[in-house]
């Protein structure tokens, strides 16, 4: 986009001009002043004051004498028109700059008290949402000062010199324009020669508004009580004012009320980022961001209004939770609206803001306190983020399904089942609101564990089907399979627990999940390490190495031990474990654990297996074994203390997981 400089512009503010002089730059560069506001302004303002104060602030900045001055500190330079603009430019900046908490100049005090025009009642006005880079640069300016954004304003849509910004910035009564034109060159240089195209977005643009209505339903209501409330809150200022130790101009804090400069722009219903209902079909990207907005009450403005105030600032009353390592924080930026609607009894709204799930719910009855809940889902992906909880009851946990599942069911982990055996069918809302699902105990006896089958549409994933569980958060674990290592074969990736070996290990060990609940997991992969032949009896028992990962990155392991059983759903025995740890993943492929094992006679063995690269194993202490072997059955004492370690193919050393 050309920049807005004219080859008559004046740099510097010369002289102040007559009405007539004024007049004719003001006509000719109104958007250029007015966008030089908006940008100057600060954020905390929200974006529909912001549109409405610039405004103000370049239609006041008229000079009142028909003449101008005879002299100004600073020269002018050529040409009446550009000395005019320069002069109007400068008071501009100096005026929006007087918005941002510094001590006023006598102008500013003065329009403080003046009626605020243009005034707009009854809508809403923000300048049109662009792109990804558009709303990068929009956060970026949040975070500097107004001097900074004044500064950046000048160089880039204005093209004036450094000096010349840091001139103005001085004349204006920036205390340091120095530091002011470092930030500036700061942001502009980060986005190399692309920042004045966006700073000339629509983005950007206050002369170019989207207009949108405010709370129609309550309106006709504030007009009936606007003379009561008069009434009351002039009685209870006098009150306060009278009582001893108050300052009539503090202003009260409300609970509820969004306060700061992101939350201006990210709290408004209005701004709130909704896909289309098909973009997850064309999109190389399948996760929350393609989820349409969906719910009988996604054109509620009230609800939504009422779920970002409480996600910008919870009163007392409200239940707030986060999964391990979830940050409740409000969002930087307009979040995006995958949900809202009625469930269970609760009106509930689901928020996105890229890196988080927000979950807002209030009863439908009125009675009870609102709850907020959040989780991590950075990174989700086509299984990750194919389902999140609505609704939890008595009756199970109710999940929204992404718009790319074209199929669910349910089984039991611990039924003794195979892939052919029929599932049982789920039923699905138009909106995608699944009907209740049981969910696993979180203690008592491990009688069953209920999951999701999912299968993926075929517009992104040929008959992909998967499944997931729910560990107590918003978004529920995926859970896969790693088989036995093959001989000569490469190493195996973790596939869809979906098939009979798969099953078959997850009916052993499904019950260990339980020790997961509400930790932040994002899956849980088993991974069937090794395969040992038990001395006396030759029966083959399996290693499983079951390893959870969270959203917030770190790991955790349980090694399990799986002899042969008379149930095909006897839970395996837990023999080790680590947090923290890489152990088990791509990033860690190689585990080694032992435990004691006692035989149908009744003699003791320490047994030690190792994964495919593990060429040696040797146990000190209590038990003395060093032999080329991936698993070890030597003769132990029950009690006895023994260390293990393997050695490596390439001959790197091993420690055994306690």
């Amino acid at each position: 986009m050309p920049t807005h400089r004219r080859a008559t512009d004046d740099t510097l503010p010369g002289k102040r001009p007559g009405v007539d002089e004024a007049e004719a730059a003001l006509v000719e560069h109104y958007p250029r002043l007015v966008r030089l506001a908006y940008l100057t302004l600060p954020p905390s303002l929200g974006r529909h004051r912001r549109v409405l104060t610039a405004h103000a602030v370049v239609q006041r900045v008229l000079p009142r004498s028909r003449k101008g001055d005879a002299s100004s500190p600073v020269p002018a330079q050529r040409g009446t028109t550009g000395a005019a603009f320069a002069w109007m430019r400068e008071r501009v900046v100096r005026d929006a700059l007087d918005r941002d908490g510094r001590p006023r100049s006598r102008r500013a005090l003065v329009a403080r008290w003046l009626p605020q025009l243009p005034a707009v009642v009854g809508l809403r006005l923000f300048p049109r949402a662009g792109g990804g880079d558009e709303l990068a640069l929009d956060q970026a300016l949040f975070a500097v000062g107004s001097p900074a954004r004044a500064a950046l304003a000048l160089l880039v849509l204005e093209g004036m010199a450094a000096a010349e910004v840091r001139a103005l910035l001085t004349a204006a009564g920036v205390r340091d324009p120095a530091g002011a034109l470092r930030t500036a060159e700061r942001l502009a240089s980060e986005r190399g020669g692309r920042t004045e195209a966006l700073l000339g977005a629509p983005e950007f643009d206050p002369c170019t508004v989207q207009t949108r209505p405010t709370d129609l339903l309550r309106r006709r209501h504030r007009r009936r009580v606007a003379g009561a409330a008069t009434v009351v809150v002039a009685l209870a200022c006098s009150v306060l004012i009278a009582m001893p130790g108050h300052d009539a101009r503090e202003p009260t804090a409300v609970a509820g009320r969004a306060d700061g400069a992101a939350l201006a722009r990210a709290l408004d219903p209005a701004l709130l980022e909704r896909a289309s209902g098909d973009a997850w079909s064309d999109t190389s990207r399948v996760d929350f961001s393609v989820w349409p907005a969906r719910g009988d009450r996604t054109g509620d403005p009230a609800l939504l209004e009422r779920a970002l105030r409480v996600w910008g600032k919870p009163g007392p009353a409200v239940r707030i939770s986060a999964t391990t390592g979830t940050g409740t924080v409000p969002p930087a930026a307009p979040p995006r609206l995958l949900y809202a609607g009625e469930v269970g009894g609760a009106a509930v709204v689901l928020l996105h803001d890229g890196q988080r799930v927000a979950r807002y719910a209030e009863p439908v009855s009125g009675d009870g306190a609102p709850a907020l809940d959040f989780a991590r889902t950075d990174d989700a992906d086509v299984t990750t983020a194919a389902a999140v909880v609505v609704s939890r009851g008595p009756d199970g946990v109710r999940y929204l399904l992404a718009p790319w599942i074209a199929e669910s069911t349910t089984r039991d982990l611990l039924a003794p089942e195979t892939p052919d055996t029929p599932a049982d069918d789920l039923d699905v809302s138009q909106d995608g609101v699944t009907g209740p699902v049981p969910s696993p105990s979180p203690g008592g006896d491990c009688s069953s564990w209920p999951v999701l089958r999912l299968r993926s549409s075929e517009k992104i994933v040929e008959r992909h089907a998967f499944l997931v569980t729910d560990l107590g958060d918003l978004s529920p674990a995926h859970l896969t399979y790693t088989p036995l290592p093959g001989t000569g074969a490469p190493a195996r990736q973790p596939r869809e627990a979906t098939g009979g070996a798969a099953l078959a290990s997850w009916a052993r060990t499904a019950c260990s999940l339980r020790s997961l609940r509400g930790s932040g997991v994002r899956a849980v992969n088993n991974w069937a390490f090794a395969e040992q032949k038990l001395p006396e009896t030759g029966a083959r028992s399996t290693w499983v190495c079951t390893r959870a990962d969270s959203w917030r990155g770190p790991g955790r392991i349980m090694v399990q031990f799986q002899q042969p059983a008379s149930s095909p759903v006897e839970p395996s025995t837990v023999v080790a474990q680590d947090r923290d740890t890489a152990s088990c993943s791509r990033f860690g492929q190689h585990v080694l654990a032992g435990t004691r094992w006692k035989a149908p006679s009744g003699t003791w063995f320490l047994l030690a297996a190792g994964s495919r690269d593990v060429t040696r194993i040797t146990a000190t202490g209590g038990v003395r074994a060093d032999e080329p072997v991936r698993t070890l059955a030597v003769r132990a004492p029950r009690e006895s203390s023994v260390d293990l370690t393997g050695r490596l193919a390439d001959g790197q050393e091993l420690r055994s997981v306690r």
